[in-house]
């Protein structure tokens, strides 16, 4: 059975064979046993292939990695984890964001102390006019989904006023070009706050503020499989999402 994983990947990078084999150093025809012939590379090798790529190893290789290589892997991805979100340090949110060379996104319910910030309104402005594409997910202040968390929190309608807040103080940044906001109607068992391959991860927990849960900060490496689950669950909740008008 061929790889069509390593197959399709190709063809979406736009590489062929030749060109691959070229970039990690082995015969074409190697390559070319690794798609039809679905033939397992040395450990070396996937992993050149998966970083040329830009793929997960663990993707174009799925019966590869042990299951302890592959918790190995994932660890690599931790860069620290903070017992709260107002453990976070101000700067360490600056400096994921203005990392960021191609994306920004930012998944909450109402995330005011993102958008009371100037400065990283700002930082987003400034980002989108480079060509950064900003994204940015709020509740739905009218939706049972938020109605629930609020009750959950305790602060009943308190989420959806903050939710409405946060579109008020948002509105200079939606004229910004290559700033997209849309609401989601979602059960969030995490914010995410992401800068191109980094991202901080705020976990939800039953009757606490996200402020007071943990908060993983992570960044995405070849062959790891955490970030790209997170932001997998971004672009979900992003297609289903609605767009705000401008």
């Amino acid at each position: 059975m061929a790889n069509e994983r390593l197959r399709t990947a190709l063809l979406e990078r736009g590489t062929t064979i030749a060109e691959l084999a070229e970039a990690i150093e082995v015969d074409a025809k190697t390559v070319e046993r690794w798609i039809t012939q679905s033939r397992t590379p040395y450990r070396k090798h996937r992993f050149a292939v998966a970083k040329y790529l830009d793929a997960e190893e663990a993707y174009l290789w799925p019966n590869a990695l042990t299951p302890k290589q592959a918790a190995a892997v994932s660890e690599t991805e931790i860069v620290t984890v903070y017992p709260h979100r107002w453990a976070v340090p101000r700067d360490a949110w600056g400096r994921l964001f203005s990392a960021a060379q191609q994306e920004i996104g930012v998944l909450v319910y109402s995330g005011t102390f993102i958008s009371q910030d100037t400065g990283l309104m700002r930082l987003f402005a400034d980002k989108a006019k480079a060509g950064v594409r900003v994204r940015i997910l709020l509740g739905d202040p009218d939706s049972p989904e938020v109605a629930q968390r609020g009750a959950d929190e305790g602060i009943g309608d308190g989420m959806a006023a903050q939710i409405r807040m946060s579109l008020v103080l948002y509105r200079p940044l939606r004229q910004v070009e290559g700033v997209e906001i849309r609401l989601h109607r979602t059960v969030l068992y995490n914010s995410i706050y992401r800068g191109d391959d980094q991202l901080l991860a705020n976990t939800h927990l039953y009757g606490m503020p996200a402020g007071d849960a943990p908060v993983l900060h992570l960044r995405k490496v070849v062959g790891g499989g955490m970030v790209s689950t997170y932001l997998d669950s971004f672009e979900a909740v992003w297609a289903g999402a609605t767009p705000v008008e401008s």
